[in-house]
């Protein structure tokens, strides 16, 4: 596929209050609720980008910075940092903004791995390729690069770790661990 889109084209950026509903028994902001709506945000980007239906196919990790508060509004950023053959790489700025003490905290970044499927036969489809218009795109996408690659090489290892796992002898190390091992009698 030889188009290409620009980072700008396909960046999305989504508001909403957070309202009582939200809450959890702490009185915060659920993090599920965040996550929906990172997830939802992810999606936009991508099928924007691909112009085609797309589904997540992972999340890098998400590491709740600062506690969102009922009242505030919650902004999400997100934009296309990497493109593969069918797969982007969505980055994800989540920031809270207290109107009241007009204080702004950063909350959460992630990064979404979207995939571009035709609607019809659920295959990949291949996307378009990126324009990279800044040193700060250039710097995203190679991050995402070497993240596609590090995630790559871990899943790599956990299939060799379960292949080469000595049960007997992970089980004896297990006696510092907080854990305690109740077997049923066979």
């Amino acid at each position: 596929m030889s188009v290409f889109r620009t980072v700008k084209s396909s960046q999305v950026i989504l508001k909403e209050l957070m309202v009582p509903s939200y809450a959890n028994f702490g009185g915060k902001v659920h993090g599920g609720v965040i996550l929906s709506l990172m997830d939802k945000i992810a999606y936009t980007c991508a099928a924007s980008h691909a112009k085609s239906y797309c589904v997540t196919a992972s999340v890098d990790s998400v590491n709740f910075l600062n506690p969102v508060e009922v009242g505030e509004l919650l902004t999400l950023y997100a934009s296309v940092n990497y493109v593969g053959r069918s797969s982007m790489e969505v980055g994800i700025r989540v920031e809270s903004e207290d109107f009241k003490n007009e204080h702004c905290k950063h909350t959460n970044t992630s990064y979404f791995s979207m995939v571009a499927l035709n609607e019809d036969t659920r295959q990949p489809v291949e996307v378009a390729g990126l324009i990279l218009e800044s040193e700060a795109e250039i710097r995203r996408f190679v991050k995402g690069k070497y993240r596609k690659h590090a995630k790559k090489q871990y899943r790599d290892e956990m299939a060799a770790l379960d292949k080469e796992l000595d049960f007997t002898r992970e089980i004896g190390r297990l006696t510092q661990d907080n854990c305690k091992i109740q077997l049923p009698k066979e």
